[in-house]
């Protein structure tokens, strides 16, 4: 069901051919990666199996942490929306490459596939379709931090964002990474989240460029705070900011 849906609104999508170049590079550059000896792509052959990240969102996000690191921004490193967890897994891989032991990474997630979207998602007839794909269970993804000697520095917490974030005990935030597709999903995480990001963290959303829904909550969310960071392209759908 999850490759029928994801074909369908691939083909749908071709009709932009900045996806169709986006989608192309891609492809380059995961077969750079796949040989090539630098630091990133040694961490990306560990993951590239478990992550439907683009090789240039997860360069972000390999850029985002260490960068962080480098400036000594405070906080931890928080993903919602995770799947097969292979960006987390990439994120906390790069904490290890550093050396940093200090920073703990959150994965927050269903584990069940991704939820339907509402009523605000302005592709709403495309979106539910998706409705229960995306998915990596609890056990899978946990599995998949043990495997690479993640476990210790990694914390799940299983649930809607809108269940689990009010509450969660993560003080301050350096790397905020949002995958979490539709309105619904990525207004919990902005509202929850954003104050929590130190000054000079980054803040990378995933779905930005793909789904409409994500989009319109960035946005939404920007004019409620009158704020309006640049956003830095990453490729056709991800995008990245630094919080002032």
């Amino acid at each position: 069901m999850e490759n029928q849906s994801g074909l369908k609104d691939f083909l749908y999508r071709t009709r932009d051919p900045r996806l169709v170049a986006s989608h192309a590079l891609w492809r380059a550059t995961q077969a750079y990666d796949l040989i090539a000896p630098t630091a990133f792509s040694r961490l990306y052959r560990k993951v590239k199996g478990t992550t439907m990240c683009s090789n240039a969102r997860l360069r972000g996000l390999y850029r985002a942490v260490n960068g962080v690191i480098r400036k000594q921004v405070p906080g931890d490193i928080v993903e919602c929306g995770t799947a097969r967890g292979g960006s987390a897994a990439l994120m906390a891989l790069t904490l290890e490459q550093a050396n940093d032991r200090e920073r703990s990474v959150w994965v927050f997630d269903t584990f069940e596939g991704l939820p339907p979207p509402t009523a605000d998602d302005p592709d709403f007839e495309i979106a539910k379709r998706f409705t229960g794909t995306c998915l990596g269970s609890l056990e899978d993804v946990s599995g998949l931090f043990s495997q690479l000697g993640l476990s210790r520095r990694t914390r799940f917490v299983k649930g809607l964002f809108q269940d689990t974030l009010p509450t969660a005990p993560v003080a301050q935030i350096s790397v905020l990474h949002l995958d979490g597709d539709w309105y619904e999903s990525m207004m919990s995480c902005l509202e929850n989240l954003y104050d929590r990001v130190s000054p000079g963290g980054v803040i990378q959303i995933d779905d930005y460029g793909f789904w409409e829904g994500a989009r319109k909550a960035v946005h939404d969310f920007f004019d409620r705070r009158s704020i309006s960071p640049v956003l830095t392209r990453l490729d056709y759908s991800g995008r990245q900011f630094i919080k002032q």
